[in-house]
């Protein structure tokens, strides 16, 4: 139990340790030196240009910029908060790229930035600037299916085919980095996209025919 003679806490207001928690002066302090803290280490670490560049922008204003997307350059002016998918959709018109949780989750928005797969819901528009963006119509060869799409359609890979697009873009960057993967390497790297449908086995077998037709040489990288 806290003794309660005067005499024994004399300690100034906001420091005494016998009392649990902390005062509002002393959350203001400590807030104080954290405050400085975060200015030392602007001082140690200083923001690259395009940090910088970012933080001119501010909320509701239009910056000017260039979006490489399936080897066409388009240029727009868009607001900083705005994903690539709201762009590519709605300002440049390429809809196969489909709007599903817009949280990351589910991979239906899926495009390749750099041969990367990307949940384009989660990108800035301004992030990807600069880079090399293919959307699912990115992969047709002229006005046929690429060899990815035309194994998904091979082998039934699809019931709704909601997700189709992030499932074949997917798939498409898997396979640019790893030719001829193993059935678990596809497991992994299809994880990231859901099916509501269930066609998980279907969509599997497509990945491999996938990669074996582009082993034969019935298709590029698009």
């Amino acid at each position: 139990m806290k003794s309660k003679d005067p005499a024994k806490h004399t300690h100034a207001r906001g420091s005494c340790e016998c009392r649990k928690g902390i005062t509002r002066r002393g959350f203001m302090t400590r807030l104080g030196v954290g405050a400085a803290g975060v200015a030392a280490s602007g001082a140690l670490f200083p923001q690259t240009a395009a940090a910088k560049e970012m933080e001119m922008i501010k909320a509701g204003d239009m910056a000017k910029i260039t979006l490489r997307v399936n080897g066409r350059e388009h240029t727009l002016l868009a607001e900083p908060r705005w994903t690539l998918l709201y762009v590519i959709r709605e300002k440049l018109g390429l809809t196969g790229s489909k709007i599903g949780c817009e949280r990351g989750e589910c991979g239906a928005c899926t495009v390749l930035i750099d041969n990367i797969p990307r949940y384009a819901c989660m990108t800035l528009a301004v992030e990807a600037r600069g880079a090399e963006i293919t959307t699912v119509e990115g992969l047709m060869e002229g006005e046929d299916l690429g060899p990815v799409q035309q194994a998904f359609l091979e082998e039934d890979a699809f019931q709704c085919g909601y997700c189709t697009p992030g499932q074949v873009v997917a798939a498409e960057g898997h396979l640019r980095a790893d030719p001829d993967p193993t059935d678990d390497e596809v497991l992994r790297g299809m994880s990231g996209n859901l099916c509501r449908c269930g066609a998980y086995p279907h969509i599997f077998k497509a990945v491999r025919s996938a990669a074996e037709k582009r082993r034969r040489g019935k298709g590029g990288e698009g």
